[in-house]
């Protein structure tokens, strides 16, 4: 099966939001064990730098895709606003990230999912 462009960026996008829940879930463990570790994963810049990564990657995805789908468009956007909250309100930062990574990650399987089912009724005819 050819990949697509759209079905890459989603699969990018999916794998950038597993990468974020690791960060927010394991490193509060791995902090505990190695300050260092811990001391580099709670800079501002690393939170930022998923936000920046994610919002192209999922914006591309979901642009690309045909017909475009208002579910998981409104549902990605969601996710972003959740992952950007957590870069302004600190005291929920982790909440808020992983709500916003699940989100968006859902977002992205529910379009992924749509255009395989697109493709497969297209070569079942």
């Amino acid at each position: 099966m050819k990949l697509s462009t759209a079905g890459l960026l989603d699969g990018s996008a999916i794998g950038l939001s597993g990468l974020c829940l690791i960060h927010c879930l394991a490193l509060p463990v791995a902090a505990a064990f190695a300050p260092l570790v811990g001391l580099w994963g709670e800079a501002e810049w690393v939170h930022l730098a998923f936000v920046i990564l994610a919002a192209p990657l999922s914006v591309g995805a979901l642009l690309l895709a045909q017909p475009r789908r208002l579910r998981p468009i409104s549902l990605a956007a969601s996710g972003l606003a959740l992952l950007v909250s957590g870069l302004v309100f600190h005291d929920a930062e982790t909440l808020l990230t992983v709500a916003g990574g699940l989100t968006l990650a859902s977002a992205h399987l529910m379009n992924w999912k749509s255009r395989a089912a697109r493709h497969s009724h297209a070569h079942s005819t």
